[in-house]
């Protein structure tokens, strides 16, 4: 049931007095609602959050016009995921909380605003143990994301009922369904209907609970992450009204970019160089030099412009990281990881990301190669198709302009 606000409240939320207040519903920018007691107005209180973004955006505007697809002011509205004043909102709630305790499907159901029974209602994904090995073994991929945008297509073909649903249960079950088909892409396994996370354990070895727990609360803090790069992608896709297994595939091919979730793969590579220099000290020196002359990434995996005070998914999966880490060979590789966290923030003052964290839980648990980008790919699939589904409902083509700054004739 919405939530209304008198007119001193919504003039307060914005920020203006009582007669601007009534001059933005004169004006068709706010609507109000009869009182049941007397005369008065009542404003809906979603509506009036609403304007009051768009009006501070507005002010950010001027500010950042170069900018505006570049860590710029929003370009399209949501109300699926929140990041501000360094914390990460899904849908009202905590993300890192959420994590501490949720699995990626009862996140999926928060995120696609339905029961999380959606995943327990969903058919198996009608393709044979046969039929779905000897497409992989067809492929001929050996990375996880390479997998992944060769057989999310694949089995797209060979599912029916992609284009039409008749009603949202059928949406939720395709895109249940989609995330089982993604898991076994990315593992090399046949879709299957247990948990997502045990999945992962099941094919990478992975039996000790702590480190079956930790693999559950990475998938989760990965579900969403607002309008990146690959969401942007996302969202595109679906607003020309092609499937959810359409508009994932494009949003895998973005995630893959080494400034996204392929920095997992960087940081890997930082992970490698770092143990093998010995002087820790002078490695992280003269990387944060050559780092300035070729004007490129500090350092992979630190920093994120969205947290100025340090990644919150990052600093919960290497909290757990910590406490999952009981063998001595685990506790040595993350205590050489620890040592390049310290050394890296002295040097930068920057803390760990999403991406970094990853990577490290890929190393200290001896992990397959490209097992973070898995995780990261998994999990935000499930924001992907959230946003896919909010991006039907609006029904709008998401088409910007170009602003052209070219040579022009006309002037000559």
């Amino acid at each position: 049931m919405p939530h209304y606000l008198t007119a001193a409240e919504a003039a307060a939320t914005l920020g203006v007095s009582v007669p601007t207040l009534y001059s933005y519903v004169s004006r068709g920018m706010l609507r109000s609602a009869p009182h049941t007691a007397g005369k008065r107005r009542l404003y809906a209180a979603d509506e009036v959050r609403r304007l009051a973004r768009r009006k501070a955006d507005g002010k950010r505007a001027g500010k950042v016009a170069q900018k505006v697809l570049d860590w710029g002011v929003p370009v399209l509205e949501s109300k699926i995921t929140l990041i501000a004043d360094g914390r990460l909102v899904y849908r009202g709630r905590d993300a890192i909380e959420l994590a501490r305790t949720a699995t990626l499907e009862e996140t999926a159901a928060l995120l696609w605003e339905c029961d999380h029974t959606c995943f327990e209602e969903t058919p198996d994904v009608p393709l044979t143990r046969a039929t779905w090995h000897a497409w992989l073994r067809q492929t001929g991929a050996s990375a996880p994301h390479e997998r992944a945008l060769v057989m999310l297509p694949i089995a797209a073909a060979h599912l029916p009922r992609l284009f039409a649903w008749d009603t949202q249960a059928q949406l939720r079950q395709t895109a249940a369904m989609l995330l089982r088909v993604l898991a076994a892409a990315l593992i090399e396994r046949e879709p299957a209907r247990e948990p997502l996370h045990r999945q992962l354990a099941a094919a990478w070895g992975v039996r000790d609970h702590l480190h079956v727990e930790l693999l559950r609360a990475a998938l989760v803090v990965c579900a969403d992450h607002e309008l990146n790069a690959s969401t942007f992608t996302v969202r595109c896709i679906a607003s020309t009204g092609m499937h959810l297994f359409g508009a994932v595939t494009g949003g895998l091919a973005a995630l893959a970019g080494p400034r996204h979730c392929g920095e997992t793969m960087l940081v890997t590579a930082l992970f490698r160089e770092a143990s093998a220099a010995g002087d820790l000290d002078r490695y992280v020196t003269e990387r944060l030099a050559h780092s300035e002359t070729q004007q490129r990434t500090v350092l992979p995996g630190f920093g994120h412009m969205l947290y100025p005070t340090g990644d919150p998914r990052g600093a919960l999966l290497l909290e757990l990281l910590t406490q999952s880490a009981t063998t001595c060979a685990e506790r040595q590789t993350l205590a050489e990881i620890d040592a390049l966290v310290r050394t890296a923030h002295a040097a930068t003052g920057l803390a760990p990301t999403v991406d970094f964290a990853l990577s490290a839980i890929e190393r200290v648990l001896a992990l397959p190669q490209g097992a973070a980008f898995s995780l990261f790919a998994l999990g935000r699939a499930a924001g992907w198709i959230a946003h896919a589904m909010e991006q039907y409902d609006d029904g709008r083509l998401i088409r910007p302009r170009a602003r052209y700054v070219g040579p022009d004739e006309r002037a000559a």
